[in-house]
This record gives C-alpha cells, sequence and structure tokens, in this order.
C-alpha cells in the first residue's frame, strides 16, 4: 500500500479531535510512544523471559505505531511519502555507501 493512501485511510478512523491539530499531535505522540512501548515489551518477553517471537502480535503493534505516526503527520499537514523521503535523503547523506559503524561513530549532526 503507497504511504498518501494509507494516511487517507487511517483519517477515516480518527476521532472528531483530527479537526483540531494541537490535539490530535498530543493524542498522535502519546499514542506512538504506548504502541513503540507494547513493540518493545513483545521483544523483551521473546529475548529475556523466553517467550516465542509472536511475529503476528508484533505486525499489528507496528501498525499501530504507523497509525499514530499518520496522525502526528496529519496534524502537522504532512503526508507520509514526504516524511519517507526525507528520511531517506537524511539517511543517504548521513551514510552514502550504506551503514558502517565508522560512519555512525563520526557522523555530523
Amino acid at each position: 500500500m503507497e504511504l498518501n493512501k494509507y494516511q487517507e485511510l487511517a483519517l477515516r478512523t480518527m476521532s472528531d479531535i483530527k479537526n483540531d491539530p494541537e490535539q490530535s499531535l498530543v493524542n498522535g505522540a502519546l499514542g506512538l510512544t504506548g504502541e513503540a512501548g507494547e513493540v518493545a515489551d513483545i521483544i523483551k518477553k521473546h529475548q529475556f523471559h523466553g517467550h516465542d517471537l509472536d511475529v503476528q502480535e508484533l505486525k499489528k503493534e507496528l501498525g499501530d505505531v504507523l497509525w499514530y505516526i499518520a496522525c502526528c503527520a496529519s496534524a502537522l499537514n504532512i503526508d507520509l511519502n514526504e516524511i519517507g523521503v526525507a528520511n531517506i535523503e537524511k539517511l543517504k547523506e548521513r551514510y552514502p555507501n550504506g551503514f558502517t559503524k565508522e560512519d555512525s561513530l563520526n557522523r555530523k549532526e
């Protein structure tokens, strides 16, 4: 699915606060941290508690992370494609030949 199409469809399920960018941004940021914590918890339980890695549950939680990213982006009137392109450009500049530990240690902020 194309990122902007996802964002458009995700907006359909956002509450009425989507008409209030400030509230939508706060909701998105708080939801994002909560869902990222759920992703981390699944991985923690796998790594340290002996649980099987529940890939299907992880997939659901990563989808929730994406939903909240779409919420934040929409509140800022930015489309997800724009965010994706900007991130790839930043990474190309930071790691022009792909990631290396040396480049990471000596990167310019």
